[in-house]
């Protein structure tokens, strides 16, 4: 294959994303388009090879990346070239499964067929273990082939059972999959139907909990309960919990980072987290200190003191009954040392 030659006519090919829809291309290259999907649209190069052009470059890097994987198994189209917005590789002929079930039985070998596609994509890495009816394509000898795998990697969610699959094969064939992988697989059969039924029981939760409208008073009433700010010691140490647990979280990260074992510095946080609590504890109690001497300024200190606003002003004014004026008490001391 002509690499150049290739790039030259894809520079012709603009294929644009569009929101829940199949791709919209503009072709003025001499390459036929055989095919478009939501991801982008598939140009025969030769009898053999087709390319298919993205509307993305994380698409098609997520698509190469998933046909990487499966470049040792006979279930994947070979790769020829790959650019920031192509991917070059195989035809896959054939029939998809769709097309096949509208003319033939499913029958226990390709259910089997099926099962080992899923137990490939396990063994090769892709995260989702599932795929649609259509693309998946099977071949003159009764093997499958696969298209469109992008899906089936960097995913931050995945089902736990084939459910594409399943749903897919409309409701007579998905019964006569499942029968032929009880047979076949009954401890895989037995965890598919456990999920199966979970999800039955999703919808029926949701069709109760649907009409169902809440009391916004009465939960506006009861939520108080939850409240935590109004009692303030209470509010306290829940705060120094949360920061504490945030410190401590921070801190592993850093320890990670730096490339030590978080576990044996666990307990020096803690110690280092405690020296902060007591000296913050400690800053408190002196605060409350100040304050309590600055409220008593103004208070009485014994019975019988008479306080004035103006006394420090006012030195020769007696402030309590009995108060000597220093002015006579030294006075005094003067004429007994005199005498």
């Amino acid at each position: 294959m002509d690499t150049k030659q290739l790039k030259d006519w894809i520079k012709d090919i603009q294929v644009l994303n569009v929101v829940n829809a199949d791709v919209e291309v503009v072709n003025h290259s001499p390459l036929h388009m055989i095919g478009k999907g939501r991801q982008g649209a598939v140009f025969q190069v030769s009898d053999d090879i087709c390319v298919k052009v993205f509307g993305n470059a994380e698409d098609c890097d997520r698509e190469h990346y998933a046909l990487s994987l499966g470049q040792k198994t006979e279930l994947f189209p070979k790769i020829h070239a790959k650019g920031q917005l192509y991917i070059a590789m195989d035809i896959v002929r054939g029939v998809d499964v769709r097309e096949y079930l509208q003319s033939q039985p499913l029958t226990p070998a390709l259910s089997s067929k099926l099962i080992e596609m899923l137990i490939t994509f396990k063994e090769i890495g892709f995260e989702r273990i599932d795929h649609h009816k259509r693309q998946i394509y099977v071949q003159e000898d009764g093997s499958l082939k696969v298209i469109d795998v992008a899906r089936t990697v960097w995913r931050d969610r995945v089902y736990p059972y084939p459910r594409k699959l399943l749903n897919s094969l409309g409701d007579e064939n998905k019964a006569l999959f499942l029968t032929h992988v009880q047979e076949m697989a009954p401890d895989l059969y037995e965890e598919w139907l456990h999920y199966i039924r979970l999800e039955e029981i999703s919808h029926q939760i949701y069709q109760i909990l649907l009409p169902e409208k809440p009391n916004k008073e009465t939960l506006k009433k009861l939520s108080k309960k939850l409240l935590t700010t109004e009692e303030e010691e209470k509010y306290v140490n829940q705060l120094q919990g949360l920061v504490h647990k945030v410190f401590k979280e921070e801190w592993i990260k850093t320890m990670l980072a730096r490339g030590k074992d978080p576990e044996a510095v666990m307990e020096k946080i803690d110690q280092y987290w405690d020296s902060l609590v007591q000296g913050l504890t400690r800053g408190s109690e002196r605060d409350r200190d100040r304050d309590r001497d600055k409220g008593r300024k103004g208070e009485r200190r014994f019975e019988g003191e008479i306080r004035r606003p103006h006394d420090k002003h006012h030195h020769g004014v007696k402030r309590y009954e009995g108060e000597k004026y220093r002015e006579r008490l030294s006075g005094r001391r003067k004429s007994l040392l005199h005498k």
